[in-house]
């Protein structure tokens, strides 16, 4: 795979790079080695001071970072410069919390002193993707090299800039030189870097295939994973919910990132005293976005990543359509220059057709009509995914049969799904395993170790 910066506003290559070689890598591997023997020596007080001049810098460069982001895969200037300032408040978060997290667990035992301690593994492998190019990488980064861990980032291919900037980033903040590392390498050549002795653990964002295939082989290897997958959030609402409210949050919560987010909400579920109010509320709201130019302050919804992403949304439409659904707006191509798809809707989506079970990753909302809070947690869970869910009700009765019954590793009441640094962030059935983020997050690649002194 070419390894390059294309912009989705226009389809123009705008840069490549030259992939690196096997040697290059190992060197890197062995720099990222080497640089763990020091870092898993430093205080927490002085990994936290580079990780607060990490998030610093963040802060400063927001802009000139944003327009790097907006450039290679087309989300708004405005919502790419907010990303890189979250990634701040995550790196900040982390400098303050990294201590607490990993501080021993005193235990009674019959020994004189029994605790769990937690303690860095090594270097771990991060494959990430393109949608949130910084945050999912900033996400990682900051409790792994917070831990004593070591970074190796194989980022997207079509984000390279985005990739490097953060190794910078790092390298500015005072870490230890070959903590954090991008290797410029295809796809292909993922599995040479799970199997090198050095590599201790790994970590995936993206699709269910990417994610098998690491899971594989880190299960020869007998190597640590967490895998974030995709997801096909239910977004749940009930009569006595703020209808107005839903409409607003679920429009954003479809068409954020360009369509383009695992736990944006794609299916939404709603009661059928409600439905065609609703129903009439977020089509109209889907036609009032401004489609254009991500770059222009005024656009809400900008391109799809690339010529690939377009025509697999533009077919899931088609297909659902011929099976039987309604598409009720949108759901096409834009001509013209760039990848732009038109914000879809469709409803009466039947069973037996492959968007009922597949994720939609792109700007098409899926609509059904539900008779009851059973009914519709029952279609909620009706999906191999189970990244997160929303429910929309006042009822306190339905909030905790929502909680208790969803089958996902979130569940939002009255909101939209969102990741937050305080809070674990994952999923179950094919949406993954393990927890990003929070207490979570930095134990996931420790060595949880049992002490006991007689």
């Amino acid at each position: 795979m070419l390894i390059q910066s294309e912009n989705p506003a226009t389809g123009e290559v705008v840069k490549r790079f030259t992939p690196h070689t096997d040697e290059q890598v190992d060197t890197k591997i062995a720099k990222s080695h080497a640089a763990y023997q020091i870092l898993r020596k430093w205080s927490f007080e002085a990994r936290a001071t580079c990780m607060r001049r990490a998030a610093n810098i963040l802060r400063a460069e927001a802009e000139a970072l944003g327009a790097i982001v907006t450039l290679e895969m087309g989300k708004t200037f405005k919502s790419a410069i907010g990303e890189v300032k979250k990634c701040a408040v995550g790196a900040d978060f982390y400098a303050d919390t990294a201590q607490a997290h990993m501080a021993d667990e005193v235990i009674e035992s019959g020994a004189t002193k029994s605790y769990r301690a937690y303690h860095p593994i090594g270097p771990v492998l991060a494959v990430m993707p393109w949608n949130y190019p910084i945050w999912q990488v900033v996400r990682f980064a900051a409790p792994a090299l917070m831990a004593g861990n070591t970074g190796l980032l194989k980022h997207a291919s079509n984000v390279p800039q985005c990739a490097l900037y953060i190794e910078d980033v790092f390298n500015r903040a005072g870490f230890p030189d070959g903590a954090f590392q991008t290797l410029l390498i295809a796809g292909s050549k993922v599995e040479r870097v799970l199997r090198h002795e050095q590599v201790r653990a790994a970590t995936l964002t993206g699709s269910e295939a990417a994610g098998g295939s690491v899971a594989s082989i880190c299960g020869q290897e007998i190597m640590p994973t967490v895998l974030e997958l995709g997801g096909s959030d239910p977004f749940i609402v009930m009569p006595s919910a703020d209808i107005d409210k839903a409409v607003s949050v679920g429009v954003i919560a479809r068409n954020q990132n360009n369509g383009q987010s695992c736990i944006a909400g794609k299916r939404f579920i709603v009661h059928a005293d409600i439905y065609d109010a609703f129903k009439a509320k977020f089509v109209a709201n889907i036609e009032s976005l401004t489609i254009g130019d991500p770059a222009d302050p005024k656009t809400d919804i900008g391109p799809l990543v690339n010529q690939s992403s377009l025509k697999e949304i533009s077919e899931q439409v088609q297909s659902a359509v011929k099976d039987g659904a309604t598409l009720l707006t949108g759901g096409t191509i834009i001509d013209g220059p760039g990848y732009y798809f038109k914000p879809g809707v469709l409803e009466n989506i039947p069973k037996g057709s492959k968007a009922f079970h597949e994720e939609i990753f792109g700007p098409v909302a899926a609509l059904y009509k539900v008779g009851s809070l059973d009914e519709a947690i029952e279609l909620g869970n009706d999906s191999p995914f189970g990244l997160s869910s929303s429910i929309w009700t006042n009822e306190a009765t339905e909030i905790d049969q929502a909680i208790r019954e969803i089958e996902a590793g979130a569940t939002f009441v009255n909101s939209m799904t969102a990741s937050d640094p305080r809070l674990p962030f994952g999923g179950i059935k094919r949406s993954g395993y393990g927890r990003e983020l929070s207490a979570e997050g930095i134990r996931a690649f420790c060595n949880v170790k049992t002490v006991s002194i007689a």
